[in-house]
């Protein structure tokens, strides 16, 4: 039984919950039994997160969780600031609204990065929608698309021991700032007479994690389209092999769900090229 915690950052944190549906796809319903399996598994799940609470592994992996993030959070600011230099102006006419109304310049960054929203990870055994084999083991999956870049953080704990998964793969994709999916032809996904998008493979990608359970991605802020808030899928699978083209095959699948974005950062990402 693992745990799962995110960190996203783009201009901002994002909080996000992981579920396993998806409107307009097929999925099958649920016995009475299942669900009642379903209930007692995070029941004794949520117990399990609990006894980790004072565990020293996970206090260990905590306080190298803050100082990682502090650091990524500065080189982050850094590498944006030597892209783009702005106005005096339009910095004082952008907002920088955040829910924790009481950060100032001397606010402990354990406050900003030691706190991360948990999810519990159930043993799934469909592979998701959207879904494209083969995918290159790679952290920065932006390639070419236009779009606000976003840094995502994904930990993955052990709640039986409290300690680190080192070594699981950790697919991640998610649609691009125009509610597109590459590698993909379907109806409903951009234009289906595109056949060259079959092909693509922009927002894409996976890469394990390390000792501490960790692996990151670069991508860019997905966009959404009918019926869906912005999504990102997930999928960690281990005992798989690395080809030598770079990427995985095999494989026993342990999760697959999906981040959903706030809707409080989400519109700020409503501009061009992004659908509305």
């Amino acid at each position: 039984m693992v745990q799962f915690a995110a960190f996203l950052t783009a201009t901002a944190l994002a909080t996000l919950a992981l579920v396993t549906t998806h409107p307009g796809q097929h999925h099958a319903i649920r016995t009475d039994a299942e669900i009642i399996h379903r209930k007692l598994f995070r029941a004794n799940a949520h117990r399990s997160l609990k006894a980790c609470a004072n565990s020293p592994h996970l206090r260990k992996l905590k306080e190298q969780t803050v100082a990682r993030r502090t650091a990524k959070a500065e080189q982050l600011r850094q590498e944006q600031a030597v892209r783009r230099r702005l106005s005096a102006s339009t910095v004082l006419a952008t907002s920088h609204k955040s829910s924790l109304t009481s950060v100032t310049t001397t606010t402990d960054t354990a406050t900003l990065f030691g706190t991360d929203p948990k999810c519990v990870l159930q043993p799934e055994v469909t592979q998701g929608p959207y879904y494209v084999s083969g995918e290159l083991i790679r952290t920065d999956i932006r390639e070419e698309q236009a779009g606000i870049d976003l840094y995502a953080e994904l930990q993955i704990i052990d709640v039986n021991t409290c300690t680190a998964v080192e070594n699981m793969y950790v697919d991640f994709w998610h649609c691009n700032t125009t509610g597109v999916y590459s590698g993909v032809i379907a109806s409903g996904n951009g234009n289906s007479a595109d056949t060259t998008n079959i092909g693509k493979t922009f927002n894409r990608g996976l890469a394990p994690t390390d000792s501490n359970g960790v692996v990151s991605f670069t991508t860019t802020f997905p966009g959404h389209y009918t019926g869906r808030a912005s999504h990102i899928h997930v999928l960690g699978s281990h005992d798989g092999t690395v080809l030598a083209n770079k990427t995985y095959s095999g494989g026993k699948a342990a999760h697959v769900g999906q981040i959903f974005l706030t809707k409080i950062l989400s519109p700020k990402w409503r501009l061009r090229p992004s659908t509305q």
